[in-house]
């Protein structure tokens, strides 16, 4: 099976390209196809593992998980290739809705798959494309432990605050 070729370009000013335009591409990565799994795959599991009660975080109704819904949808506005380009093969998979999360790991798996993830996007993406791919699936997590926030509007939990502490290092944010 042949390897997705996924050209990936940020414009030099940050803006996203003009309608019906696209950017020069400042460089092109292509992905494997595992590396292709594990960078549209990631954003279902962190949502999962998000949403997931665990020791001190509290168990998420449905408002949290159309909070990772929405954010992951998000990733369809970002000034970044790489993103919506995730974006797009996660909808087109089966009915257009988001796959579901295949391998329920723990929150080492996860954090391991964050961190294979980063060192791909270091490999191959651009530096922008890379750091805004980063932060929005940093942003599906937080969005899920935020459905519900506490009186500061930061998650409710201590657990949950360092759920996302951790993730952020894992994918090289802290």
């Amino acid at each position: 099976m042949l390897a997705p070729e996924v050209p990936m370009s940020h414009s030099v000013a940050g803006e996203p390209p003009s309608a019906g335009r696209r950017a020069a591409p400042l460089t092109t990565a292509v992905y494997s196809a595992a590396e292709w799994d594990l960078l549209t795959s990631l954003p279902a599991r962190v949502l999962v593992a998000a949403a997931a009660p665990g020791a001190g975080r509290p168990e998420r109704g449905v408002l949290a998980g159309l909070a990772g819904l929405d954010a992951v949808a998000a990733g369809r506005g970002f000034d970044s290739d790489l993103v919506r380009a995730v974006v797009a093969a996660i909808y087109a998979r089966h009915d257009g809705a988001p796959a579901p999360a295949e391998r329920l790991t723990d929150l080492v798996d996860l954090l391991v798959a964050c961190r294979a993830a980063v060192r791909v996007l270091h490999q191959r993406a651009d530096p922008a494309d890379s750091a805004a791919y980063r932060q929005w699936v940093q942003s599906v997590a937080a969005r899920v432990c935020r459905a519900v926030p506490g009186p500061d509007g930061r998650p409710a939990s201590p657990a949950d605050r360092r759920f996302l502490d951790r993730l952020g290092d894992a994918l090289g944010l802290g």
